[in-house]
């Protein structure tokens, strides 16, 4: 997940329109942090696609990577199945079970009259279907941790060394620790003891200090012209 602060809204972009019953009536019950990421995220979801009746199956949701980073916690499928059982007791979400394909699918609604008349067409078989979408399951994606970026990049890891890279791992951001070591492998200084170095100055100075980034690109210079000594002519 991107820890950037976010830059603002640009001059010209798209908007997702919500029900005023919504801020009025819903947000001041919803006290689950998911379920109203989860309810955003169905109302821009539906916003985008064409036709009618407009419904968002389990699968899509499963399988989005926006909702699935920004759902917390030990099992993120539990939480969206929580969030979407709270939505629809809540009675924001209809609900509907349909065999399509041979196999059972889950059809989320908003609760609105043209989509209570839609459900009630399709179990009575007065209204059908086309294709349901079969989007790929989402994985997260695993960050290497601490322990195997030093692998990676310096070597094999001690016992000494690996107190060291947790005390930094609860000290700083993963973010900082796998830039870090970025900066260290560009410049050939493949010690844990310059990564350290980074990371303090970071956290001292500020990750965007032009001062650091300015000893960073001399470091590079001379790091280059060390490299590539032999081939300068005398």
């Amino acid at each position: 997940m991107n820890n950037q602060p976010f830059p603002g809204f640009p001059a010209k972009l798209s908007f997702t329109p919500l029900p005023n019953l919504f801020f009025t009536r819903l947000l001041p019950q919803i006290g689950s942090l998911a379920e109203l990421k989860l309810m955003l995220h169905i109302f821009w979801r539906l916003y985008q696609k064409r036709g009618a009746p407009k419904f968002v199956t389990y699968k899509e949701l499963i399988s989005d990577k926006t909702i699935m980073e920004g759902i917390e916690g030990s099992s993120p499928a539990e939480v969206l199945g929580s969030a979407l059982e709270s939505a629809e007791k809540r009675g924001v979400l209809l609900h509907l079970v349909l065999e399509k394909e041979g196999e059972s699918q889950k059809l989320y609604f908003i609760n609105d009259e043209a989509n209570r008349r839609a459900i009630a067409k399709l179990q009575s078989g007065e209204l059908s279907l086309g294709a349901l979408p079969h989007p790929p399951p989402y994985m997260k994606e695993e960050k290497p941790n601490i322990f195997a970026l030093y692998e990676q990049n310096i070597g094999l890891l001690g016992p000494m060394i690996a107190e060291e890279l947790k005390e930094a791992e609860k000290l700083y951001p993963a973010s900082w620790i796998e830039e870090a070591f970025k900066e260290a492998v560009s410049l050939n200084k493949r010690s844990w003891r310059y990564i350290a170095r980074i990371l303090e100055r970071w956290s001292s100075e500020g990750k965007g200090s032009g001062e650091f980034r300015r000893d960073l690109k001399k470091e590079k210079v001379s790091s280059l012209k060390g490299r590539y000594r032999h081939l300068v002519g005398r």
